[in-house]
């Protein structure tokens, strides 16, 4: 972690705490014990992991809803078992998606405005797991394609508009799964997984393409891409916070293996691929660490600190950021019961579009369809400008699923 002063435009990058009566307060957040983000954002809904009896639910809460909720907030409730893990379509701001130890995927539509009652019936449920699902991630460039991983040690792709699971990596893992990235434009996927080790997948080959011995120590790891590089975090065998860089072309040994410290908090990695930025949080940590990547290293930039601990964050797609306040990322900060939006600024005056902190980020296009995707080709994620004045193009993306016929839905103590 080199703490040289140097000179970049984002030394001086700050974090600001909303006010307070721009928070969401008196949520009833989960208290499952998955390491999980537990807060998924998009620039009209921000959704948190809830506390449900006898099942499974989340919360959507539009943006404008903020100050104390409503205890009867409608929620998401259609899991027989906790939910663990959700992901926004990034195509389609009403669409997401839900996993859970029920064994089921479920993709959800949540209506313009936000849910006025609560809902039990997703428009698609995905079947095919044999123990409970962990995590969910969406295609970056692809549309109605996830990929899903869980207690069964498989990695499944799912076509969500079919319902199916087109293709599956199984026997590939040797323990539970505790992330999957996929790569910038959806060609690979990356999984740090309970056996120590990371991997690089080729999904449409259902092989391994890489793997590595990552981090010793028993808790879980999380990995991220940013561009052909990957960044793994974890614990050493002496039970210390610790990260490694990789080339994802090589896993056979990391590019370096830097400690943090000893904080028992699991470390949640997060990746600003138009600035090269990389964001560390710990869970049960006030903290927030930021880096600038280059030169295949991590060079210290500075700490947002706060006395509240997180249990979870949600980072926001760039295209819901404030230019106007030169805003470079937006967080959402899970605590006990108040979840706060902190804002990452770069200290300047804002009378002029500052170009070169905003260049064109993903447009929130799908650049493939899925069968496209499964045929094997590969595209880069589609571009907009964050220019005030530009006025995208509006894109619907449709959604239209198949009715599949779902077989009883298992929970974990069936199996």
């Amino acid at each position: 972690m080199s703490r040289i002063v140097r000179s970049s435009k984002f030394r001086h990058v700050f974090g600001t705490v909303a006010k307070k009566e721009d928070c969401y307060d008196d949520l009833r957040a989960t208290r499952n014990a998955w390491d999980s983000n537990y807060v998924a954002v998009n620039p009209s809904f921000v959704a948190v992991l809830y506390e449900a009896g006898g099942g499974g639910a989340f919360a959507v809460i539009p943006m404008g809803m903020k100050g104390k909720i409503d205890p009867k907030l409608p929620l998401v409730t259609g899991h027989k078992s906790p939910v663990l893990d959700i992901d926004w379509n990034p195509f389609n701001d009403n669409l997401i998606a839900s996993v859970s130890e029920d064994c089921t995927g479920k993709v959800w539509g949540i209506p313009e405005g936000g849910l006025t009652t609560n809902i039990n019936d997703p428009l698609q449920t995905l079947s095919g797991h044999k123990r409970k699902v962990g995590t969910v991630k969406f295609s970056p460039t692809a549309n109605n394609i996830l990929v899903t991983s869980a207690g069964d040690f498989s990695v499944k792709i799912w076509d969500i508009e079919k319902g199916k699971d087109v293709l599956s990596i199984d026997g590939q893992h040797a323990d539970l799964i505790s992330a999957t990235e996929w790569n910038a434009n959806g060609s690979l996927i990356a999984t740090s997984s309970k056996d120590k080790k990371v991997r690089v997948i080729d999904p449409r080959n259902k092989s391994v393409a890489q793997e590595g011995e990552a981090h010793q120590g028993v808790k879980p790891s999380r990995i991220i891409w940013m561009k052909d590089r990957l960044l793994s975090v974890g614990f050493s065998k002496q039970s210390e916070r610790e990260y490694c860089l990789w080339d994802s072309r090589d896993l056979s040994k990391p590019l370096s293996r830097t400690g943090v410290d000893s904080s028992s908090g699991i470390l949640m990695p997060f990746y600003d691929s138009d600035l090269n930025i990389v964001y560390m949080a710990g869970k049960g940590d006030g903290n927030i660490r930021y880096f600038e990547f280059q030169d295949d290293q991590l060079f210290y930039l500075a700490e947002f600190k706060s006395a509240t601990p997180q249990r979870g964050l949600g980072m926001m797609p760039k295209r819901g950021v404030n230019v106007s306040t030169c805003e470079i990322d937006l967080f959402f900060k899970l605590g006990v019961k108040l979840l706060e939006p902190i804002s990452f600024q770069v200290p300047r005056k804002a009378d002029v579009f500052a170009d070169d902190i905003y260049p064109d980020t993903a447009s929130g296009e799908p650049a493939l369809t899925s069968e496209e995707w499964l045929s094997g080709k590969d595209a880069e994620p589609k571009l907009r400008s964050l220019a005030p004045g530009f006025v995208q193009k509006k894109t619907v993306v449709e959604f239209n699923p198949e009715k599949v016929e779902a077989p009883k839905e298992l929970s974990e103590k069936e199996n």
